[in-house]
Order: C-alpha cells, then structure tokens, then sequence
C-alpha cells in the first residue's frame, strides 16, 4: 500500500476494529495490516495510549493455557470513534472529489 498510516488514523483503525468486538493485539494487527504495512510491535503503545485516554480498557482470558489481553472500547472510546469516522467521511468526500477533478474550494 502506498499511503502511510499517522497516528490518528492508526487510532480511527484500532477504535473501528475494537468497536465491532472485543479483539486481543495480535488479531487488532492483523485486521489493521490490510491497510498498511505495520509492525505488530508498534500497536501495543497505540493500544496503551488509547487504554490511558481512557477510550479503551483491558481484561485477561485464559486461551490454550495462556492469559491473552483483550480490549474492549469504553464508552467515552465509542463517542471518539464516532467523532473519527465522522471526520473520515468527510475528508474521503473531498478526497474523492480531487482526484475525480473536483476544482471548487467550497
């Protein structure tokens, strides 16, 4: 993929992912893999920022023997990713229309 993923993106995609169920890190990162090219290591600080802004919050599951960590969105985490996707719809409609030569400023 061409176009590089930022910090707000990357917490639009975390939040978007966590919102549709409870995911644990390494399935959050492969999901958020089919838009960019991401190491599976620079989630956990976006996932920890996220969890201190108190947007998501964590809890332990026994899978296979092992505790994994879950995250769950809060509902202040809920509003915030609304407010994004709210944000992203807008921006891909002035997107689109550049690239399709859209000229007006408006």
């Amino acid at each position: 993929m061409t176009f590089t993923l930022n910090a707000p993106m990357l917490d639009f995609l975390v939040l978007s992912v966590i919102a549709e169920g409870d995911a644990y890190g390494y399935q959050i990162s492969q999901i958020i893999k089919r838009a960019g090219s991401t190491k599976d290591s620079a989630l956990y600080p976006i996932l920890k920022r996220l969890q201190e802004n108190h947007f998501v919050e964590t809890y332990d599951e026994q899978y296979q023997g092992r505790n994994r960590k879950y995250y769950s969105i809060t509902p202040v985490g809920r509003e915030h990713q609304k407010q994004l996707l709210k944000e992203w719809e807008d921006y891909k409609v002035i997107v689109d229309d550049i690239v399709k030569g859209g000229l007006s400023n408006d």
